[in-house]
């Protein structure tokens, strides 16, 4: 019984060591193999110059992925190369009224006025303007808006060519005439430098240099719109009571349509959806809205920041409903001596003599009398 025990234990231990031996008797003979082709392989490849199955990829020919986003900040203050976009108003509009929230700029930025011409067709003063700009390029920019079926033909040369931006009819009393100056400050506030907006017509002239306009505007504590309260039928007479309650008669402003804002207040221009459609519908001719919408709304929202004037002188004194036109014969040193002396009004809330820095209408015939005395009587 014992001996039989004894010999089935054997019999089983026999028949697990023998698989294990085959296995590693194979084990070996792989390694064995695996080594002999490798030493094969690397004797071809040294002495014929065979390659490898494998597929060998040169450093050279890799390409390495851009670690840098695919645009940088200059895509957000380089100032726009063409200025006939294919935006609508509301895209534009919306795309103006971007503010950073970071005060500081991360760059060297220069500040620049916008000079922006809401006109009809050509610019007759542009040889004067010309010679005004002259010499203090990087510190301007300039926009123009003229009837859509209007081309300009200015040469290569002229500081107004490719200035034209997308335009729409502008009618005289009308909201679209509002639409197009919101147009002419939407595309100047693309330009990130554009610190100060003037709006000037075809007839608009300067009247003292560059310089002196610069440093006046830049010293600035407040933006130049013409904004009060008149009580008679041609002020608080064109406010309409539907208005109510978001703008009150107490609330109703008149001023001349051709104003000068910094950043701060062309964005609020750009960005209104409040005032903007009571105005549409409720200020029609004889109320006109180019008097009344900026004034309201700006006084009702930053009157704090208004000088509550203009900076573009006009002569009312022939009466009507529009100012005298000059010409030719109206161009004299005398002229430009009654613009400038005995007027006074308030520069950072001190007395100052220096109120206008442009003046209109000017008329084509006196172009060339202008420019005769431009040096002498306007310093440029």
């Amino acid at each position: 019984m014992e001996e039989g025990k004894d010999f089935g234990a054997v019999v089983r231990v026999n028949h697990i060591r023998y698989p294990t031996m085959r296995l590693l008797q194979f084990f070996l003979m792989f390694i064995v193999f695996g080594l002999g082709v490798s030493i094969i392989s690397m004797n071809t490849i040294r002495y014929f110059g065979v390659r490898s199955a494998a597929p060998v990829v040169s450093s050279v020919n890799i390409i390495q992925p851009r670690l840098e986003e695919p645009s940088g900040i200059d895509s957000w203050i380089r100032a726009p190369s063409n200025l006939l976009h294919s935006m609508s108003d509301q895209e534009l509009l919306w795309r103006a009224s971007f503010v950073p929230q970071v005060k500081e700029y991360p760059f060297k930025r220069v500040r620049k006025i916008a000079f922006m011409f809401l006109t009809k067709g050509p610019l007759p003063m542009a040889p004067l303007w010309q010679r005004f700009f002259k010499g203090h390029e990087g510190l301007y920019s300039i926009y123009v808006h003229t009837t859509p079926s209007y081309i300009a033909d200015f040469p290569s040369s002229s500081v107004f060519y490719g200035r034209q931006i997308p335009s729409q009819v502008a009618e005289w009393g009308e909201m679209n005439m509002c639409d197009a100056e919101r147009r002419l400050v939407a595309n100047a506030l693309l330009d990130i430098s554009n610190e100060w907006f003037i709006l000037l017509s075809e007839s608009c002239i300067p009247l003292l240099s560059f310089t002196t306009v610069y440093r006046y505007i830049a010293r600035s504590r407040y933006s130049f719109v013409d904004s009060f309260d008149e009580q008679g039928p041609y002020g608080r007479g064109r406010y309409n009571r539907n208005m109510a309650p978001e703008i009150n008669l107490t609330d109703w402003r008149k001023g001349y349509q051709w104003f000068e804002v910094d950043r701060e207040l062309a964005v609020q221009i750009v960005k209104d959806t409040k005032y903007y459609p009571l105005f549409k519908e409720f200020c029609r001719p004889a109320c006109y809205v180019d008097e009344h919408y900026f004034q309201t709304m700006l006084s009702m929202e930053s009157s704090n920041l208004l000088a509550n004037r203009s900076l573009t002188f006009v002569d009312w004194s022939r009466g009507g409903a529009h100012p005298a036109t000059f010409g030719k014969y109206d161009i004299t040193e005398e002229f430009f001596k009654k613009i400038f002396e005995g007027k006074t009004c308030l520069y950072n809330d001190q007395p100052s003599s220096l109120c206008f820095l442009f003046a209109r209408k000017f008329a084509p015939s006196a172009l060339e009398r202008l420019l005769e005395v431009a040096e002498k009587v306007m310093g440029f």
